[in-house]
């Protein structure tokens, strides 16, 4: 730096933390996290500044350190509103929790009885109660739980065929989510993957001509996030199962979705997959099982008893809060009560009348620029790939600004309310919205809709929503 040089008039950190807008926010994020963001803010100005931009004054950077402190803030867990119609939404957390959950996670958030048996006054066993649930509602001999599914696959792959041979369909070597690929896990858990077949078609005869001393597992994994049509073939479950006892090599299927039985859409059920005679089933417990984020693995007793010994098994054990969670989600299955308490199942399972009058008293309180329309909600979550349920919406043209700056007003509200957008229009499907937050999420419109088009260059303005990244049709 030369003396002329404006960078040496920016202020110290000590003396931007000193400038009084930053004084309400001490308390709250406390002198470190304050200093972290007035630094990333300076140093941000000297790039800026060796550029040719002119040196901003100190009321300036403290409205910088601010933005950039709420932008931190808006990054935490929070409650949303979820208006997109997307019953399964990952990016959304999935399954909401039934009001039973939630109380067994807030009962169990102190000291809790994870590991104490009150009836013995002794050391207890993670999971006793839930994976005798589950054997019960699922009538599988044996039963674990672990943190999610791709943990439950990671350990059963490891346990039982680690330096081995696992046979599987080419057009099952899917990616589950966040880049994570079936053959990702396969190599974590060390085990050797043997291809068979081809991406659309896969015969009996192929598995048969894969299978050596060396194969360990034949594995079968739910394409849940996608669907191939048309030219296609694959074994049945039975037939695979038949050939694997030959050879006497276990089955473990990933059906994915935790649907436990009955029919939706093309969904394979649990109870289907141990019927047919799989050795090991592997499910989710945050998608159509309606619970917290969970791995669940069923089936043979000797099976999963030895996953349960596995090292590997405490590294991915479920804790105190989702274990909870999943308590209460699983007496809500065995009691028969899923459509009435699982949010999930009473999103699907809602009417069209009952959705279509509440739509109706949406438009009318948002007045002009609001009209139902039919259009269609979406499982999400990886169940059921390609289908869509009937539903009416609530299609609202803004008043001002883009959708997309409507779309950020949402955002940044308090809740943040999360919507679509189609063809310059804001879309609001009230499936994925629970009824008692109606009249919460009618105030954030009209709030959204009356205020004026932001400005300015801070990251939580309606301005900045222009440049953001559209893909706000918020895919499961």
């Amino acid at each position: 730096m030369t003396a002329a040089d404006p960078r040496r008039a920016l202020p110290k950190v000590d003396t931007l933390l000193a400038h009084p807008l930053l004084a309400p926010h001490r308390d709250e994020w406390g002198r470190a996290p304050l200093a972290d963001a007035a630094r990333h803010v300076l140093d941000a100005c000297r790039t800026a500044i060796g550029r040719g931009e002119p040196a901003p004054g100190v009321d300036v950077l403290a409205q910088r350190v601010v933005e950039h402190l709420d932008l931190t803030g808006a990054r935490r867990v929070r409650a949303v509103v979820n208006a997109t119609g997307v019953v399964l939404h990952t990016n959304l957390g999935r399954s909401p929790l039934s009001s039973a959950a939630r109380e067994a996670v807030l009962a169990a958030s102190g000291y809790s009885t994870v590991e104490f048996d009150l009836a013995t006054g002794g050391r207890g066993k993670r999971g006793h109660a839930a994976h005798a649930m589950l054997r019960t509602l699922t009538g599988a001999p044996g039963a674990l739980i672990v943190n999610n599914a791709a943990a439950a696959l990671l350990l059963s792959l490891g346990a039982l065929a680690r330096g081995k041979e696992v046979v599987v369909s080419r057009g099952e070597l899917i990616e589950i989510g966040g880049e994570f690929r079936i053959p990702s896990i396969m190599e974590a858990a060390g085990v050797t993957l043997v291809e068979v077949g081809t991406t659309n078609r896969t015969h009996l005869r192929d598995y048969a001509e894969a299978i050596t001393d060396r194969t360990a597992l034949v594995l079968l994994v739910h394409p849940s996030n996608y669907r191939i049509e048309g030219f296609t073939a694959s074994p049945s479950l039975p037939e695979l199962v038949a050939l694997a006892r030959q050879h006497r090599i276990p089955v473990l299927h990933d059906v994915g979705s935790g649907l436990l039985h009955g029919t939706l859409g093309e969904e394979p059920t649990v109870e289907d997959s141990l019927r047919d005679g799989a050795d090991l089933v592997v499910f989710s417990g945050d998608k159509l099982f309606g619970g917290p984020q969970a791995g669940m693995i069923v089936g043979a007793e000797d099976l999963v008893a030895g996953l349960a010994r596995h090292p590997i098994a405490r590294a991915v054990r479920i804790d105190k809060l989702t274990l909870a969670a999943l308590e209460a989600t699983l007496l809500a299955h065995l009691s028969g009560k899923r459509d009435q308490e699982l949010p999930v199942w009473r999103s699907l399972r809602m009417g069209w009348d009952e959705l279509y009058s509440r739509a109706q008293r949406l438009a009318a309180r948002l007045g002009p620029g609001a009209e139902v329309r039919e259009g269609a909600s979406t499982p999400g979550g990886g169940s059921l790939p390609g289908q869509t349920i009937r539903s009416p919406l609530v299609h609202l043209t803004p008043r001002s600004g883009s959708e997309a700056a409507m779309m950020a007003r949402l955002r940044h509200g308090d809740p943040p309310v999360i919507a679509r957008t189609e063809k310059g229009r804001l879309v609001i499907d009230l499936r994925t919205v629970a009824e008692d937050d109606d009249d919460t999420l009618a105030a954030a419109l009209l709030r959204a809709l009356q205020a004026p088009p932001a400005s300015g260059n801070g990251p939580a303005t309606a301005a900045s929503a222009e440049s953001e990244d559209r893909t706000q049709h918020a895919t499961s």
